[in-house]
């Protein structure tokens, strides 16, 4: 019965949405209201269709009560299953979704990359999924860390893309997950709370990397 009324709220979303999206006149931003403090994202015009898929689960309320459930230190953290939604053990992790359906990949490098605070679409691996496509749900964080110029440069020969000076001189001072560029849709960026990211991702986790202490999306929306 949720999932149903979540698949006619997203329906009835999608013109105030385009409204929305009209009136604008700056990147849209969302709060996330979290356990551990809020996180405010900024999202990219340049991924509209991964920035209108996120809005109209904003508006329609999916993450709500959700938990970071997939956390990992100097890496990321990972929100946006459903199965978490009043869950604390013995959930089943990515991607056995509710909404189950993905987006095509929106990979815009060099202007979007994977820096320290970057939102970016989950997915599932290459081998079921060559195509890249993204989680219609679950998103993540990076936090990351800081590269020496000896080890971007090892890195980039390995990589599928090319960094520019500026990608590299942000993964050396900034820091970041440069080995995801061209592999997964940055759609967005934390614009205030990188700090509750930072506490987030070196919180205590299990061996299936889930928080101890549950870490949950108390309220998203859009804001002005």
């Amino acid at each position: 019965m949720r999932n149903e009324k979540m698949k006619m709220v997203l329906f009835l979303c999608v013109m105030m949405l385009m409204s929305l999206s009209a009136a604008a006149q700056q990147r849209v931003e969302v709060l996330m209201e979290t356990t551990e403090g809020n996180i405010r994202i900024q999202l990219y015009d340049e991924t509209p269709e991964h920035r209108n898929n996120f809005m109209r689960l904003v508006m329609a309320e999916y993450y709500d009560s959700l938990l970071f459930h997939r956390v990992i230190k100097d890496f990321m953290i990972q929100g946006g299953n459903n199965n978490t939604r009043q869950s604390t053990d013995g959930y089943n992790s990515f991607p056995n979704d509710s909404l189950d359906y993905t987006l095509e990949p929106e990979f815009h490098t060099p202007q979007l990359f994977h820096k320290r605070g970057a939102v970016a679409a989950a997915r599932e691996s290459d081998d079921v999924n060559p195509g890249k496509r993204s989680s219609g749900t679950q998103f993540y964080i990076v936090w990351g860390r800081t590269f020496s110029e000896r080890a971007i440069d090892f890195m980039e020969s390995r990589m599928t893309v090319d960094l520019t000076p500026e990608m590299k001189e942000a993964y050396m001072t900034v820091g970041g997950t440069p080995h995801l560029d061209g592999s997964y849709t940055v759609f967005g960026e934390v614009v205030e709370g990188l700090d509750v990211v930072e506490r987030i991702q070196n919180m205590e986790t299990d061996a299936n990397d889930r928080p101890v202490k549950p870490v949950m999306i108390i309220r998203a929306r859009i804001v002005e």
